[in-house]
């Protein structure tokens, strides 16, 4: 079983976090990536390296993959992943992308897709639902 939680953005886990995912908008429209070796969809994230903090690996993951060029980043929430009894970090960041260009060669992704709504044919079905929520839920509160 997967379980999901959500934090203040400025929590700090007792492990370190070593995800930053970024729900991210361009044109009014959700971003969505496909990984070279899937033929699913999810959010634009990754591992936060050695060194980058998680707002530092936000940026680089959104470049990297989506091809982001110009972007405001928010944090929004910490959240937590538990699956059969371990619990993974990470951070979830919005953004709002105002440029864009091609997906850059050394990229895992295969392409990005533009849409109004989460797709149906998700990498993480038991997980990305969730992260998307609190994006709109947030999106929707007063902030």
């Amino acid at each position: 079983m997967t379980t999901v939680k959500f934090y203040d953005q400025l929590y700090v886990p007792d492990s370190k976090l070593t995800y930053s995912v970024i729900s991210a908008k361009y044109q009014g429209k959700w971003i969505f990536v496909r990984h070279q070796k899937r033929s699913t969809w999810e959010i634009a994230g990754g591992h936060i390296e050695p060194g980058e903090t998680s707002l530092e690996a936000a940026g680089r993951e959104l470049m990297e993959e989506t091809g982001a060029i110009k972007f405001t980043l928010e944090c929004l929430a910490t959240y937590s992943v538990t699956i059969d009894g371990e619990t993974g970090w990470g951070r979830l960041y919005l953004a709002d992308v105002t440029e864009i260009g091609p997906i850059p060669d050394i990229s895992e992704i295969a392409e990005a897709m533009f849409t109004d709504r989460l797709p149906g044919n998700l990498t993480h079905p038991d997980i990305q639902p969730h992260l998307f929520r609190k994006t709109l839920e947030y999106l929707m509160s007063d902030k």
